[in-house]
């Protein structure tokens, strides 16, 4: 009798939760905080560097961030993201900011204001104007800066005393930052952060005085706010920038979210083709899950980057991925004989571990990726985290909700149709059959035979690729080698010397190391040297004149770029040295070892073809092996877990052939989902390659290698060198009982 209270539970339940999602997600969506990448902006990390003998302490790195925000306030900038880093660093970004060379010298100005005579000679400094005491005027139509006086007569003392003396020496400089050996008021040359010099003709006994100068109204009002900002306590060299314009990050918000659409709509026509009713949960759970993700992102009042954009894409995948591991193991419950009841209980119970292990091994890459990644690569992780984390509440909790209710409900009792299984391949319960003996449609291919060949295809690729790392070296970016790296906007792709001839008229004088197209005719320039921040103001302002947009600029000092390199194999290491461990508590170190040995064969992989066809290496390639880390052990683990569970079935293996039996049995069985897995993460991954932004088509060319040899090792390597390492117990110990748990029985599994 089919309980029809159950399906219409469905529905309601469904109906309610996609009405919340219609009437939230708009609100939601513009809530969410874009990063400089996706709106423009950019982002400074700063050295804070002492002004004389003092120390950096907590105190003073804290009392600079106070002051950075005021100025920040300045700019108008709503969300402004400052951190201190280590001892002595200073993280700005700035997302949305408009007029970034404006931004970068407001910023870094240390905005030490003085009074001197015309022997340069200080006579007042900031500290003697009254706090908050600066605003923006009118004095003769003209625009001027009024400031307040703590002390009358200490300015009434000066004035006397320069009004005194003979023009042209009668003049009181005013200077903004005034550097001694460098400035000069008898040098024209020298003259840059000079403010104004008026005559002083007579005694002034007043509290207000009037900065003047060639001010525009919005100068004469960005000087006062700075001045009541109040000068930095230290001074600020920069390590490393990067500066995406709006036109930038405009286009790759688009291209990203519809390479994303496409690749999402793509595998819910899978799932629907291939797994039928199922696949129909999965689309429902998967939706919610996209929903979910965006959610927690926006309650977090986290950042979405690019990479970030790329990671919530990524994680459909590995929602998927949950679904088919539960899929799978109901239809090889179903094939056994078992009622649809009985096949989704078990399928259901047992597929949970393997979910489970899969997602916190991911989950581990991630936190490693988290903990030393910088800017976007952070943003990258904290989106990877969320959606391991919601994919296993939507796909555990969400998908078994929905699937009960319809499996409860008696609709599907005589439907395996449903769930892509024939009735010709249903065995009958008399038959006794377990999963060792269920058979599959690879059950001719014999892949424990041929290990050796693998083992030598591995090791002849590896060797190939130190001979190429050794021959070619890996192509760094400035992200390690430091330098600057700058993206034009064009009709057409620019050659060496047009770059060489526009860089000479914005008054550039610096090496080129490579000139090279970027899609839709924007040119990459990547410089030897790094620019400075006056340089790249003169740089942004020649583009933006004579190409109508200003260029992408990031620049990296050396030694932010060794430590990027450090912190890189750190990451690696951490996340090789976790997985061990986990994997071994979980099963035994004879998995463990191979685990990570997949791991790091898949990642050596992606290394030499990045070598090979000289693809650039920068931050996110590090994101990038990482998240193949965290994949390919995902699919090693899936083929383990059905390896241990087969193990328990033989209950005492005896001699190698055994082994072997349960290795390739294990395979066969666990083949369709590491297909049908990489497969929907490959349709993601193809779509944010062909369609998907320029800045991050590195990184998913570096997934697409990685996800390929990710399933090759862990069912070609990994497994294998499992087998060999057994088979050596074997040989030492004798009989391996493997009894941890009794046969299941399928006695009244209808």
């Amino acid at each position: 009798m089919v309980k029809r209270s159950r399906i219409v539970a469905f529905f309601l339940i469904a109906l309610l939760i996609f009405a919340a999602m219609g009437t939230t997600s708009k609100g939601i969506l513009k809530d969410i905080k874009l990063g400089l990448d996706l709106q423009g902006g950019f982002e400074v990390l700063y050295e804070v560097k002492p002004l004389s003998g003092e120390k950096i302490t907590p105190e003073v790195l804290r009392a600079t961030v106070s002051s950075l925000e005021r100025r920040v306030n300045v700019l108008g900038v709503s969300e402004p993201n400052i951190q201190i880093e280590g001892k002595d660093r200073i993280r700005v970004q700035l997302a949305g900011v408009k007029d970034q060379n404006n931004a970068r010298e407001i910023l870094s100005t240390q905005a030490k204001l003085s009074f001197r005579d015309y022997n340069d000679k200080e006579m007042m400094t900031g500290a003697d104007l009254k706090e908050g005491g600066a605003k923006q005027t009118f004095q003769d139509n003209k625009p001027v800066v009024e400031v307040t006086l703590k002390d009358v007569n200490k300015f009434k003392e000066i004035t006397q005393k320069i009004s005194s003396m003979e023009s042209p020496t009668n003049v009181l400089a005013i200077w903004l930052d005034f550097e001694e050996g460098k400035d000069s008021i008898k040098d024209t040359a020298s003259q840059d952060n000079m403010i104004s010099a008026p005559a002083v003709s007579e005694v002034f006994n007043t509290k207000k005085v009037y900065i003047t100068g060639q001010f525009t109204v919005d100068e004469a009002k960005e000087l006062a706010d700075l001045l009541d900002a109040g000068a930095l306590p230290v001074d600020l060299k920069e390590k490393y920038s990067t500066s995406v314009g709006a036109q930038f990050g405009a286009g790759a918000l688009n291209d990203t979210i519809f390479a994303g659409i496409i690749g999402i709509a793509l595998v819910f026509i899978f799932m629907l083709v291939y797994y039928r009713f199922p696949g129909f949960i999965a689309v429902v759970t998967l939706s919610i899950y996209i929903f979910l993700t965006l959610l927690v992102f926006d309650w977090m009042n986290a950042v979405l980057t690019l990479p970030g954009i790329a990671a919530l894409v990524l994680g459909v995948g590995m929602a998927v991925d949950a679904n088919i591991i539960t899929y799978e193991r109901i239809r090889d419950e179903l094939k056994l004989g078992r009622s649809v009841k009985a096949a989704y209980k078990e399928g259901t119970k047992n597929s949970l571990a393997t979910i489970t292990d899969a997602n916190l091994t991911t989950l581990l890459a991630a936190a490693v990726l988290f903990y030393y990644g910088t800017s976007s690569v952070k943003g990258f992780a904290t989106t990877l985290i969320i959606s391991i984390l919601m994919s296993f509440i939507t796909a555990v909790y969400g998908t078994r909700l929905f699937m009960s209710l319809w499996v409860n409900s008696g609709f599907l009792d005589k439907r395996t149709g449903w769930f892509g299984v024939k009735k010709k391949n249903i065995h009958d319960l008399s038959e006794k059959m377990d999963l060792m003996s269920l058979p599959t449609r690879f059950d001719k291919i014999d892949f424990v035979k041929h290990r050796k060949v693998f083992y030598g295809i591995s090791i002849g690729v590896t060797i190939i690729g130190i001979i190429f790392l050794l021959v070619f070296r890996l192509n760094l970016g400035i992200d390690f080698t430091s330098g600057t790296r700058i993206e034009i906007a064009s009709k057409d792709v620019l050659t060496t010397q047009q770059v060489k001839t526009e860089m000479g008229k914005a008054g550039i004088d610096i090496d080129i190391k490579d000139v090279r197209p970027a899609g839709k005719g924007n040119t990459v320039v990547r410089t030897v040297g790094v620019l400075d921040k006056q340089e790249i103001a003169e740089l942004k302002d020649h583009f933006k004149k004579d190409y109508g947009a200003e260029p992408n600029v990031s620049t990296v000092s050396p030694t932010v770029g060794k430590e990027l390199a450090k912190n890189a194999m750190k990451a690696l290491a951490i996340a090789s040295i976790g997985i061990i461990l986990y994997v071994s508590i979980r099963f035994e170190w004879r998995m463990a070892v191979p685990a990570v040995v997949a791991l790091i064969h898949d990642a050596f992989f992606i290394i030499t073809i990045f070598s090979l066809l000289r693809i650039e290496v920068d931050i996110t390639f590090i994101a990038a092996v990482l998240t193949i880390v965290g994949y390919s052990i995902n699919d090693t683990i899936v083929t383990f877990d059905r390896i241990r569970e087969n193990l328990r079935f033989s209950r005492k293996v005896k001699t190698v052939e055994e082994l072997e039996n349960i290795v390739n049995v294990s395979i066969r069985q666990t083949l369709t989902r590491s297909i049908n897995t990489v497969l929907t993460v490959l349709i993601t991954v193809i779509a944010l390659m062909i369609f998907g932004s320029e800045a991050i088509r590195n990184f998913s060319i570096a997934l697409f290698i990685g996800l390929i040899c990710g399933v090759y090792s862990s069912l070609l390597i990994a497994s294998q060198f499992w087998l060999d390492l057994k088979i050596r117990e074997l040989r030492k110990k004798g009989p391996l009982n493997t009894a941890k748990e009794k046969k299941q029985s399928l006695e009244g599994q209808v």
